[in-house]
């Protein structure tokens, strides 16, 4: 309907589509391309579901963020993210140049949970604390399995160059704004 008439239609969906494979593997710095066939197909989620937000609002139940400061332990894969608060502003002057077609949409390289939780605790929450567990143990505590996977960000990079890695995206965006000061703690 929106092609009949000449509306362009933004989708933003999961990249829980690919997981790590030999041609892709997992810290390598190889992520999947837009046209690579995705490899994932093991949970409902990552047919139907859009992607987890990370933004600057950490009172946000659904934020990633919140989401594994909530859990008693987490695994440290590396994954490509995406920060909203800086991928919106690039959607609106996507849809202004009408670039269209699939584009891996989230900010460059990858950040662990670890990482995002050692972030956590240096702006948020000094005494935070957590524990590791391995695909295995978390395996037998969750539903469906999930993906972990780069997604290779060159064609959006070469677009917009200011585009910022993951991990400076999360401190710039995220953990800088609700920096909480000594005194709060």
């Amino acid at each position: 309907m929106c092609r009949e008439h000449g509306i362009l239609m933004m989708n933003f969906a999961t990249g829980s589509i690919f997981e790590y494979d030999s041609a892709h593997p997992e810290g390598s710095g190889i992520g999947f391309k837009e046209e690579d066939t995705p490899n994932f197909t093991c949970s409902f989620y990552s047919k139907t579901n859009a992607m987890m937000p990370i933004s600057s609002d950490l009172n946000n139940p659904r934020n990633f963020v919140n989401k594994i400061a909530r859990y008693d332990k987490v695994v440290n894969i590396p994954n490509s993210m995406s920060i909203l608060d800086e991928l919106l502003t690039i959607s609106i002057e996507m849809a202004r140049r009408n670039l269209k077609g699939i584009w891996n949409f989230t900010n460059v390289g990858v950040v662990s949970h670890n990482e995002v939780l050692e972030m956590y605790k240096q702006y948020i929450n000094p005494q935070f604390k957590w524990t590791n567990f391995t695909l295995e143990e978390q395996a037998r505590v969750i539903v469906a399995a999930r993906s972990n996977n780069e997604l290779d960000t060159s064609k959006l990079k070469k677009e917009f160059p200011e585009l910022l890695s993951v991990k400076e995206s999360l401190i710039n965006y995220v953990f800088e704004p609700n920096k909480k000061s000594q005194g709060s703690w």
